[in-house]
């Protein structure tokens, strides 16, 4: 059987949202009056309430214009102009795919009372029928609830896992792999989620979670973390300095930015790493002096740090690659790709993170993945070794003290409801 897309489920859950918001928002029928008291000799059930209202739920089609949906549903032409000349808070120009709309009649009435349309999850545009032809709309925000919860658990095979197995109730599928994104986004100058955790491994992570509509879930900033990796802690915490900068921050006030992101793709498996190999084509042992990133083909391969690029182009096995010359004699060397970004050209000035190409499979590739090399004064090195730095710029003495209070108490609060001890709803 055919499992449903994601944008299918998608609609089914606002499609329903939309149906709670209606039945509770909406005036419902009078319930009919009881029966007089009958007697025993002449006792029956009473009828049952019938309502009076149709409904008519759909979504838009790929390509279908607003129109062509309501006349799926009984809209007639002159009422059709007057609903959407009524409904001004809609671009059609702009209406996604998928966005359910609800006809409501009344009886036999062939023209609509309500249409409602689920801008979003929270978002409703009413549109009413006010007399024989005029029509008027309001916008409705359903609410959310936010609360800030904790999350601590051990690494077996991989992050995903990891928090798969300890926040299965705090948060569905994809909650829980955003949550994963942004950790390690958070981390990606210290640690690669990919390939450097390790068995045993454990993580805490205080974050602000928000339960919208129909149970949908977001998260929200991440307040505070620490990954104890092999024993040692390493904690992250949110802070907004004095000038309104927003910067997450280790235990000794030194930012999570530092010069080279420890890794060229964003959080990927990997499918070797540095040392000794049977190369996937040549079929020799050789030293393969890089770590290779299982990737799909087309993903964005990105700058590990400033630098100017010495090299673009087509080279022997590496297929096509690029490569960038970084301060203190290192330079960065990505092969296999499918093709270069934009602009990439030898001398071209590159920011760290700047997507410069995409994974391919040029060259002595089997797949699609993306070969990274960390050459220090023409030496190739481990980048696991060569990339590791203990931290970015620390902060300004002036901010210091301030920090320090607001670490102790986001840290606090990590130790308190990592123990289940979740913070008051706001």
């Amino acid at each position: 059987m055919k499992r449903p897309s994601p944008r299918a489920i998608t609609s089914l859950v606002v499609g329903a949202l939309a149906i709670v918001a209606l039945s509770v928002k909406l005036p419902q029928p009078r319930a009919a009056q009881p029966f007089a008291q009958l007697t025993a000799d002449s006792a029956r059930p009473a009828p049952p309430v019938v309502s009076p209202w149709r409904v008519h739920a759909d979504t838009l089609h790929p390509g279908e214009t607003l129109s062509g949906l309501l006349a799926r549903g009984g809209v007639s032409t002159v009422a059709m102009t007057r609903i959407l000349d009524a409904a001004d808070a809609i671009d059609e120009r702009r209406v996604p795919a998928g966005m359910p709309v609800f006809v409501r009649s009344r009886g036999a009435d062939s023209t609509p009372s309500e249409i409602v349309f689920q801008l979003a999850v929270d978002r409703l545009l009413h549109v009413v029928r006010t007399g024989d032809s005029s029509w008027t709309s309001r916008e409705e925000r359903l609410p959310w609830t936010t609360d800030t919860i904790a999350v601590s658990g051990t690494i077996d095979a991989n992050l995903y896992q990891a928090l798969d197995d300890s926040a299965s109730k705090l948060l569905p599928s994809g909650a829980r792999s955003e949550l994963a994104w942004s950790l390690a986004d958070i981390y990606e100058y210290r640690v690669d989620m990919s390939r450097e955790l390790q068995a045993g491994d454990r993580f805490s992570v205080l974050f602000v979670r928000s339960v919208g509509p129909g149970g949908v879930v977001r998260v929200g900033d991440i307040l505070a973390a620490r990954f104890t990796l092999s024993g040692s802690e390493m904690d992250a915490v949110r802070y907004v300095t004095r000038s309104g900068r927003t910067e997450y921050y280790d235990q000794n006030g030194r930012s999570m930015r530092a010069e080279f992101l420890r890794a060229p793709l964003a959080f990927r498996r990997i499918s070797s790493v540095f040392g000794r190999r049977k190369h996937p084509i040549l079929g020799t042992w050789r030293a393969h002096k890089g770590i290779d990133y299982a990737a799909s083909s087309g993903t964005p391969v990105r700058a590990i740090g400033d630098g100017t690029i010495v090299y673009v182009g087509r080279r022997g096995g590496y297929g096509n690659v690029v490569e960038i010359r970084h301060r203190n004699g290192f330079v960065s060397r990505y092969g296999h790709l499918r093709g270069f970004a934009k602009g990439m050209r030898r001398g071209r000035a590159v920011t760290i993170g700047q997507t410069i190409a995409y994974v391919g499979m040029t060259g002595l590739a089997t797949g699609p993945h993306l070969h990274f090399e960390i050459l220090v004064n023409g030496v190739q090195r481990d980048p696991r070794v060569a990339l590791k730095r203990q931290g970015g710029e620390p902060l300004p003495a002036g901010e210091r003290a301030r920090f320090d209070a607001v670490r102790v108490a986001m840290l606090a609060e990590l130790d308190s409801t990592s123990r289940g001890e979740q913070l008051a709803m706001r």
